[in-house]
């Protein structure tokens, strides 16, 4: 009922807090600023880092017996950061420079390209996680952020995933719950889908054995040797605001989910152009960044997501290995879904459609992406958190 009714609104506080800040943003930028890092991601031949200029806010450290209107009132001071604008931010990733200025919501991207320059000895970086640092100008500390470079010439393939009820319990289906979830929430109570966390740690790990090839992966790709160690990329899309990055960051690391670059969206331009757009988009880019990279994707059914999926798989044929999609309980999606799925089946896509983390891990466990060790793990996982026997045996 009251959904159509979300973008209007979302529209109308966007503008409300635009007009603010630009009568303030003046006086703001003469006092203390602050930089938030978000996670830079990229090759080994160039590397990008988003983040924000704001005013320094205090959010204390997240805990089970946090009252409901403490965590309220962390939500707000989020939503209603106090961004600065034309403000220059310059970083430093491997000895190559980077600059921007933050633009009327205070964000700004660099962008770390060494090209021919004498300092870029490091590169081209090395797989796995680096260290940028990033300043203002004029201004004094030092801001540091986590840049992960992934080759896809090493991974046997990337996991791409929504975070809101798919990872993360967010009732989106249900306004009146999901605002309550999401407003009165933190992260150490917030909750992820049973098994999630030991499926998408199978599928981070996990490389197909020298001596049997995976089906469906391709011939080109490396496999894994006995002594390596090597790491699937996770990519997380999702329509939350960047205002919750710090939550979700968090969420993950607390849950042991594995930590990759999120894609969240600005409650400004990102925002007009839809949902269905901006990730559709997102992917795109993933798709076109790493050429040499398959991908398994997944989502639920309460949004956009099987469609997203679908065309994904239609325009980019033979790389995307399966999808994945948590079934939210709608009966009209739920048949949505599976005409979906039966297309996609001529195109030799499975789509999965599954309540939980068990079926979509034995689906990954029939395509050689995780093994039967780790389809237990999930299993027991499941079986932990919902106090019912999954495994037969």
């Amino acid at each position: 009922m009251f959904r159509p009714l979300v973008p209007l609104l979302e529209r109308k506080i966007l503008a409300l807090d635009r007009y603010f800040s630009r009568a303030l943003q003046p006086r703001r930028a003469r006092g203390r600023l602050s930089i938030l890092c978000y996670c830079g991601w990229g090759t080994p031949q160039a590397c990008e880092l988003t983040g924000r200029v704001v005013l320094p806010r205090t959010l204390r450290p997240p805990q089970h017996a946090d009252p409901r209107w403490r965590n309220f009132g962390n939500v707000l001071r989020r939503l209603f950061s106090r961004e600065i604008g034309g403000v220059e931010v310059r970083g430093s990733l491997q000895g190559v420079p980077a600059s921007a200025v933050s633009d009327v919501d205070g964000f700004f991207t660099l962008r770390f390209q060494p090209g021919e320059l004498p300092g870029a000895a490091g590169w081209p970086l090395d797989e796995g996680w680096h260290s940028a640092e990033l300043t203002i100008p004029g201004r004094e500390g030092v801001s540091r952020a986590l840049v992960q470079v992934i080759d896809d010439a090493r991974s046997i393939y990337g996991l791409i995933s929504d975070l809101d009820d798919t990872v993360i319990q967010s009732d989106v289906t249900r306004i009146g719950r999901m605002l309550v979830t999401v407003l009165t929430g933190n992260a150490r109570t917030r909750s992820p889908f049973p098994g999630v966390g030991a499926l998408y740690r199978a599928l981070a790990r996990h490389a197909a054995p020298p001596s049997a090839p995976a089906a469906g992966l391709p011939a080109s790709v490396p496999r894994q040797r006995p002594h390596e160690q090597r790491r699937n990329p996770v990519f997380y899309v999702s329509s939350s605001p960047w205002n919750f990055f710090d939550l979700l960051w968090q969420f993950l690391e607390y849950r042991r989910i594995p930590l990759g670059p999120l894609f969240l969206r600005n409650w400004g331009a990102d925002l007009l152009g839809g949902h269905a757009t901006y990730k559709l988009a997102v992917i795109e880019r993933l798709f076109a960044v790493y050429p040499g990279l398959r991908f398994v994707l997944a989502g639920d059914s309460g949004e956009h997501d099987p469609e997203i999926y679908a065309e994904v798989a239609r325009k980019y044929p033979g790389r995307v290995l399966g999808i994945y999609i948590r079934d939210v309980g709608q009966g009209q999606a739920h048949e949505r879904v599976l005409g979906l799925r039966r297309e996609l089946s001529r195109l030799g896509v499975d789509m999965v459609l599954a309540r939980d983390s068990f079926a979509a891990a034995s689906h990954a466990m029939a395509l050689g992406l995780i093994t039967p060790g780790e389809l237990r793990s999930v299993a027991q996982s499941v079986e932990q958190s919902l106090h019912l026997p999954v495994l037969p045996f």
